[in-house]
Formats: C-alpha cells, sequence, structure tokens
C-alpha cells in the first residue's frame, strides 16, 4: 500500500543540490525545443520522458511513493529553473510537481490508486471552484461543469477538478475532486498567442459519481493537519496552506521566463556592434543601466517568491498555521512579484526568434522601436 508498483523507479535518495542541477542541465534542451513545442501546442515527448527521467516532476512526492519530499521552496526554484528555457515547460512541471504534493492530502486510498498503479501520473487541473457544481450523496458527491485553463489536460492521465457543493442556493463546502480522464471531456480551445503549449484547454464532466476520498475538502487544506491523508504523509511540508501559496510556482515561470530573456539579452548585447559607427552595444552605459535594472528587478520577485515559501515551511514545521494576516501577505504578493518580473530590455536586442518567444511569453517592456533620436545613442533608448 506504501510503496509503488515493482520496477517503478524511486528517487528518494536523491539531494536538493542534485535534483536542482539536473533542472539546470535541462535548459539548453527546453530553449531549442521551445518554438516547435509553441507550433505543436503540446509539451514534446521528449521533454516529458525527460523530465520523467531526472525525476524532478516528484520532487514533492512523498519518499514513500518514490518521491524526493523536498521542502515548499522547491515550488518556486524548480519553476523558476526550467523557465529559463522554456516558459510552457516550466508552466506545466509547476502544475504537474504541485499536484503530486496536493495528492499527499487526500486519502489513502486515492494515492494508492494513482501511485500504486503508476507513481509518475501525471495529474492535470481545473481551480475555478465556481465553474463546478456538486452535489452530496451517499458515500460521495456528483458533479458536473466546464473547466477552463486546465494546463495538462492534453498529456495528463487524471485531473483535480474544482466544485462548489451546494445545499439549494447555499454554498456548503468546496472540493478538489480527482477524477480519470475517461471521466471528462477535453475541448481543444487553447488558441492563444503565447504559452501555447501548455495545454490549457478546457475539461466538461456531467453528473460524475466522485466517491468520499477522492473529493478533497478545501477548508481542510489550509494549512494545519487536518487533511485525509496527514497520517500517512506527516511531513510538515503537507501542512503549508495551499490557498495562500498554491500560486507561486507559477509565479517563478513568469520570474524564470525573464531571466532566460535577460540571459539572452546578454549574450546578444556582447556581439553586437551599432550600424553607425560600430561601438560595441556592452560598453554603452544607458544598456548596462537596463541590463542591470531588469537584473534587480527579476532577483528582487524571486526573493520575494522563495522567502514566502520558507516562511511558510518555518510556520508549519512549529506544527502551527498561519494566521489570517499572513497568509494575505503572501497572497498580496503575488501580483508584485509578476510586476517585478517585467523587465525593461533593449529593444533592438530582441531581433531574433529566440529572443522575441521570451518576449511575447513574460511581456517584457522595451524601448522605443527607433534608436535614433535627437541626442541619444542608437540601440539605448529609455522606453516609458
Amino acid at each position: 500500500m506504501n510503496a509503488p508498483h515493482q520496477g517503478a523507479k524511486s528517487f528518494a535518495g536523491v539531494s536538493y543540490e542534485e535534483a536542482i542541477a539536473r533542472a539546470r542541465a535541462l535548459v539548453p534542451a527546453l530553449r531549442s525545443r521551445a518554438a516547435e513545442a509553441e507550433k505543436a501546442r503540446v509539451m514534446p515527448p521528449e521533454t516529458i520522458a525527460d523530465l520523467h527521467a531526472s525525476g524532478i516532476l516528484r520532487s514533492m512526492q512523498p519518499r514513500r511513493w518514490g518521491g524526493m519530499e523536498f521542502d515548499f521552496v522547491a515550488y518556486v526554484d524548480f519553476c523558476y529553473e526550467l523557465a529559463r528555457g522554456c516558459a510552457s515547460t516550466a508552466w506545466n512541471f509547476g502544475n504537474l510537481q504541485v499536484h503530486h504534493w496536493m495528492l499527499a492530502m487526500y486519502e489513502e486510498r486515492a494515492q494508492e490508486e494513482v501511485w500504486g498503479a503508476d507513481p509518475e501520473a501525471l495529474i492535470a487541473s481545473g481551480i475555478a471552484f465556481p465553474q463546478g457544481r456538486g452535489k452530496k450523496v451517499e458515500g460521495g458527491y456528483v458533479i458536473g461543469g466546464k473547466w477552463n485553463f486546465s494546463s495538462c489536460s492534453n498529456i495528463a492521465e487524471w485531473n483535480m477538478l474544482a466544485v462548489t457543493v451546494r445545499d439549494g442556493d447555499r454554498a456548503v463546502d468546496y472540493r478538489m475532486c480527482l477524477l480519470h480522464k475517461s471521466q471528462y471531456e477535453v475541448i481543444d480551445d487553447w488558441q492563444v498567442l503565447g504559452m501555447r503549449a501548455t495545454g490549457s484547454m478546457s475539461v466538461a464532466a456531467k453528473d460524475v459519481f466522485v466517491p468520499e476520498y477522492k473529493a478533497l475538502g478545501m477548508l481542510d487544506a489550509r494549512g494545519g493537519d487536518r487533511f485525509p491523508g496527514a497520517r500517512g504523509n506527516p511531513n510538515p511540508v503537507y501542512r503549508v496552506p495551499l490557498s495562500a501559496l498554491g500560486g507561486h510556482g507559477i509565479g517563478a515561470c513568469a520570474v524564470g521566463n525573464a531571466e532566460g530573456a535577460l540571459e539572452s539579452t546578454i549574450a546578444s548585447v556582447k556581439e553586437r556592434s551599432t550600424n553607425y559607427t560600430g561601438a560595441k552595444m556592452r560598453d554603452f552605459q544607458a544598456v548596462q543601466l537596463r541590463v542591470g535594472a531588469a537584473g534587480a528587478k527579476i532577483d528582487a520577485a524571486r526573493l520575494i517568491l522563495r522567502e514566502d515559501c520558507l516562511e511558510a515551511q518555518r510556520i508549519a514545521n512549529r506544527n502551527l498555521i498561519a494566521d489570517v494576516q499572513t497568509k494575505l501577505r503572501f497572497r498580496r504578493e503575488r501580483p508584485l512579484r509578476d510586476h517585478s518580473a517585467r523587465a525593461h530590455l533593449p529593444r533592438r536586442a530582441f531581433a531574433r526568434r529566440p529572443h522575441q518567444l521570451q518576449l511575447r511569453r513574460a511581456g517584457l517592456r522595451l524601448g522605443p522601436p527607433r534608436a535614433r533620436r535627437r541626442g541619444q545613442q542608437p540601440d539605448a533608448v529609455n522606453g516609458k
């Protein structure tokens, strides 16, 4: 009951440093596949295979199921590193990674049903509670709805779907219901400009019975050890409040993507000279200031995300529950990290396609398109 099926690889002994090194080693391959992944609107099979082989998808899965069971800061660190290569891959990774963490909160029977059959199972989610409806019945719930933006739904075997349980017109409970892909429909409506490879399609289900043990109560996932899986998974990492920090890894994707764009910009600037004087762009003070300011904003956003996770872990380690003000502060910093990641970089540095791909994903702000303005140096115009 407490171990993956025979022959499944265990990553329980992998150190944090080794796991992060494996994530960083994937960055060049992710960059090389990014454009094709966006075109195909799906995470490439080679990338999925690399993530499985490295074990990092299971970095927050309990050790007794063959996972690494790292502290909650792993949610930020791994997403950040992978996003330097491909933001869509990092986005998908963050969802798949944190869903292993979430499954540890479910009853043992749900864990056995998923991980006992396949400890590497991919789990998507639809997190908008108003889009799902549930009715309490004997032994569980009957649910239905249509959930937008279910990232990874085109590659996942399972899906955690949010439902509001009502008694008449009154909302009485909120559940994340675990469904196999045979129980819902994936609607191919993810036709967008950026982040195309996330496969964030809509999913729909109608009158599906979900047993109690596969319907996690969100009121029990706000910190502490009231969740059903606490006895089998006593590590404090599973006592971190989901509602307050569930988006931090996704935020790290934006920050890591901005870092990747900055790295590409620096590499380009080192090589480029102006068309008018032959001067090296790297020697322009305005370019240096722009690059330095971008780097500082990216570092600040990353530190905010990491410190929130570290603080939440410290609280959980003391077997305490964060108070409302602390949880609100964690949530408050989500838009701040996104704003900090909107670095200002020289427009001309993005002339080549890989840079433009990262630009489209990160929403980076550039200087004006025309560099020749009276009294200003070429390629170093300050954007507003």
